[in-house]
């Protein structure tokens, strides 16, 4: 299974974006800050760019995984191997506060956020687990 995010707006605070699984539109996405960082850029830059809980994780391929966050108590897909970043996830969350690394997901109809995520994570994790279940490959793509 492949997702894919195209980040289409990218603002000092956040970035917005639209998700496709399997090249059909999913929902929209929310993010930090996007800071130019590539799956390839040596880690020791990553490092110094980074702000804690407002970057954007590195554009890249990634395997997802699903499985229970410590945190949030629920199972929750999980990029793996992501450089300089540890427990990125994606779920429900309406700006850029709820982010920390992680990609947000639901309907960018209010400028800044994502409304309606609850609806959008069930259904992602629902699909998500399916394919896990059925020992599908999961990546995620974030361009």
């Amino acid at each position: 299974m492949e997702i894919l995010v195209k980040r289409v707006a990218k603002r000092p605070t956040y970035t917005i974006g639209k998700m496709f699984i399997n090249g059909e539109y999913f929902s929209d996405t929310l993010e930090d800050t996007e800071r130019g960082l590539t799956q390839d850029t040596p880690l020791s830059i990553i490092k110094n760019k980074k702000i804690a809980g407002s970057t954007a994780i590195p554009t890249g391929r990634y395997e997802v995984i699903i499985n229970r966050s410590p945190k949030f108590k629920r199972n929750l897909p999980r990029l793996q191997n992501v450089p300089g970043f540890d427990g990125i996830l994606i779920h429900r969350g309406n700006t850029d506060k709820d982010t920390a690394g992680c990609i947000l997901v639901g309907e960018n109809k209010v400028v800044g956020k994502v409304i309606n995520s609850t609806g959008y994570e069930l259904k992602l994790v629902e699909i998500l687990t399916k394919a896990q279940n059925n020992k599908e490959l999961i990546t995620i793509t974030i361009e």
